[in-house]
């Protein structure tokens, strides 16, 4: 992989799709949180290798960190990942 695929931020690597899908869903029109549309993108971006890397991972971190879900799409989005990473 390239390192395009990858967005650096404080010395540690992110999954950039990931980061560039929250950052567009919750810039601009709407409440500023990521809504169940969003994570249903968000989860696209995650599942696309079939697996859940230490990458993805530290990049939803730094996502749950740093951006708001609407609960609708906190408790799918985390049902889902639970049901992937358990695959």
């Amino acid at each position: 992989m390239s390192e395009s695929y990858y967005k650096v931020i404080d010395g540690k690597k992110y999954d950039k799709q990931m980061l560039e899908i929250a950052e567009a869903t919750t810039s601009g029109q709407g409440d500023g949180r990521i809504s169940l549309a969003d994570a249903h993108r968000l989860i696209a971006a995650v599942t696309d290798g079939g697996r859940y890397t230490d990458v993805e991972k530290d990049t939803m971190a730094h996502i749950r960190e740093n951006f708001r879900f609407t609960e609708e799409a906190d408790t799918w989005f985390r049902d889902e990942i639970r049901r992937f990473a358990a695959r």
